[in-house]
């Protein structure tokens, strides 16, 4: 399987008292794929996996497969502190009918290249399905090392890996060193400078409210090879990816995101809470702004 295009790391609506508000999930389905984005990641950082019980992910493994309905793949992320549990994950998944993994690196734990290898490849070996790796050391404590990619090239199953650390070197060592692992762009700040070294997809919580002006940049670069529209693009959205990069409430401000687009994301689970009501007009202003540069972008190119 090859990784391409732009990959929603959907979010869990929540109605005040943190039960599911499935309209709004369903909701939310539609937009992305209406919008065109090219796949649907499960139990991402963005969907609050790490606050959910066991019996609420594989709901929404289960759930989220059937509303899709084919259109577009399903990824399922594994993440959890004990192997075992991930690997109940990925065979739930691959039952459902799940065509990826997402799997990330057991977070507190800190284990060693070697063991985090042993870890993705005990997953590898239960489900035999494609996998997206997740760096993502900011939150996990370790990143994937050259001896964990090393070991995980005996399985052809891993073949992308979202990389977010924000370290622009891991970006120039896995281009460069690891090309038969697809590169993907998970720091939404640096997307320009992924896609500039060969990036084929990019994983973007933004694009639960904003799929149509990640798919513009993705397209600029990746498709149509027009960096100087790209930039343009970039430009335009830096802003945003400065609020969510930088603004230390990310999941807050993706699920204000998508209820100003008029889906009722809810709440994020506590200890987070709502953006406040100047956060709430910052971002929507932000919003505002990119979807007009972006619009005027795209318009000038025609």
């Amino acid at each position: 399987m090859q990784f391409e295009g732009i990959y929603t790391p959907i979010v869990t609506p929540y109605h005040d008292d943190f039960t599911i508000n499935e309209e709004a999930l369903a909701q939310t389905v539609e937009l992305l794929i209406g919008a065109g984005v090219h796949g649907i990641i499960v139990a991402g950082t963005t969907g609050e996996y790490y606050a959910q019980s066991s019996e609420t992910r594989l709901w929404l493994f289960e759930r989220i497969h059937q509303l899709i309905a084919g259109r577009v793949p399903m990824i399922a992320g594994t993440g959890d502190m004990q192997t075992e549990n991930s690997i109940a994950y990925a065979r739930a998944a691959k039952e459902i009918g799940a065509e990826a993994l997402l799997i990330a690196t057991p977070p507190y734990s800190c284990p060693t290249g070697r063991e985090l290898a042993l870890h993705c490849l005990a997953i590898d070996r239960a489900a035999n399905l494609p996998v997206m790796l997740y760096n993502y050391p900011g939150r996990m404590g370790v990143t994937m090392d050259e001896e964990c990619l090393d070991r995980l090239g005996r399985s052809h199953n891993f073949c992308g890996i979202k990389e977010s650390s924000g370290d622009i070197n891991r970006l120039h060592l896995l281009a460069r060193d690891y090309p038969h692992i697809g590169l993907g762009c998970g720091m939404d700040d640096q997307a320009l400078e992924f896609f500039a070294w060969g990036a084929r997809f990019w994983v973007c919580a933004g694009s639960n409210f904003a799929p149509e002006a990640h798919i513009a940049l993705y397209k600029a670069c990746a498709v149509d090879g027009d960096f100087t529209k790209g930039r343009a693009i970039m430009s335009a959205m830096l802003p945003l990816m400065r609020v969510l990069e930088q603004g230390g409430k990310f999941i807050q401000c993706i699920k204000h995101g998508l209820t100003v687009r008029g889906i009722p994301a809810g709440p994020p689970r506590r200890p987070l809470h709502p953006l406040n009501k100047d956060d709430k007009r910052a971002l929507e202003e932000v919003i505002r702004t990119m979807n007009a540069a972006i619009k005027r972008i795209e318009g000038e190119a025609q």
